[in-house]
């Protein structure tokens, strides 16, 4: 009758280790281009708000300077999703990386060129020759650049390069550079800093194209299939929560982004980054969706720059089927 019990307790015991191993979270680290800002507060909130526990899902965030190191961050293995942009996705990809993009996070494109009024600089064209302030060299900042200059007929060759850091305008405002490259969230930063009477070039004037995405390699796309896809709809879950609930994601931000302090300043970039998530093609089909038409455009553009040498099919790396449904 002992023995009889205690392999009762054994295998009730065993079930247990079973059921909890059965529902252990699957560890997911995004690799950010970032430090942990405002403007990903979504992404911040996981110990107030727990979107991606309920979907066991256990979050981790690698920070960045720029999307190349998002996605040198992934490749090295320190991240399982990069959260990138197109010209650097299409830079590894004309390298030779296999990797694809499963989830479109901003389909408007938030980049701009701003210059001091005194300076004269209003158009693309008015860059050559001058010095121009980027976040980092393997930035978004510096691939929108490189696209607004050629609607001048200018190559990076026909401008001098100054990497000044992330939404940093003391460079432009102490004269050391002539324009900086940088997002609309960095803009009203720098506003709220004392930036004024400045012109503005927003690159979507030039051509729209996506701001961020999420990217995987194409092993993780292949063998991860049921983690991404549970992944992908607690982004979205949070994403949907940062756009319904802006004052309070503000409020979290104080406590969980590093440039946080002020609620309202918070609230102005929130407010940017919601409209910057939403497209015809999200409303038509939820959060995250992704707009082959524009990518291919995107992937042309670049090739016609000479940004990347190779020819690049959308279809062949843009990938639909583990996004979540539309609620």
């Amino acid at each position: 009758m002992q023995n009889f019990t205690s392999l009762l307790r054994g295998l009730a015991a065993a079930a247990l280790l079973a059921g909890s191993l059965a529902h252990a979270a699957d560890k997911v680290v995004v690799a950010g281009w970032s430090q942990p800002i405002t403007e990903i507060t979504n992404l911040l909130v996981e110990e107030d708000k727990g979107f991606f526990k309920a979907r066991g899902i256990d979050l981790g965030y690698v920070p960045g300077a720029g999307g190349g190191d998002a996605i040198r961050n992934m490749l090295t293995g320190q991240a399982t999703v990069a959260f990138t942009d197109p010209g650097s996705f299409f830079a590894a990809l004309d390298k030779g990386e296999k990797l694809r993009a499963i989830y479109d996070i901003y389909p408007q494109n938030v980049f701009n060129v701003v210059a001091l009024k005194s300076s004269g600089i209003t158009r693309p064209s008015d860059l050559k020759g001058k010095k121009i302030g980027v976040y980092s060299l393997s930035s978004g900042t510096r691939q929108n650049l490189l696209v607004l200059l050629q609607q001048a007929g200018l190559t990076e060759a026909d401008v001098t390069i100054v990497v000044t850091g992330l939404l940093n305008f003391a460079p432009l405002m102490q004269g050391q550079v002539d324009a900086t490259a940088a997002t609309d969230t960095g803009l009203l930063v720098g506003r709220s800093r004392g930036l004024a009477d400045v012109n503005v070039m927003a690159v979507r004037e030039y051509l729209n194209i996506s701001s961020d995405m999420f990217v995987v390699t194409e092993a993780t796309y292949q063998t991860k299939k049921d983690v991404l896809k549970r992944f992908l709809a607690a982004y979205r879950d949070s994403m949907a929560w940062m756009i319904a609930n802006p004052d309070e994601a503000a409020a979290l931000a104080v406590k969980r982004a590093i440039d946080g302090k002020n609620p309202a300043v918070n609230r102005e970039i929130i407010n940017l980054r919601n409209a910057s998530s939403v497209s015809a093609v999200t409303q038509a089909r939820g959060l995250g969706a992704l707009d082959m038409a524009m990518f291919q455009k995107a992937a042309d553009s670049y090739k016609k720059l000479g940004m990347i040498q190779r020819e690049i099919k959308a279809s062949d790396v843009v990938m639909q089927d583990l996004l979540p449904p539309k609620q």
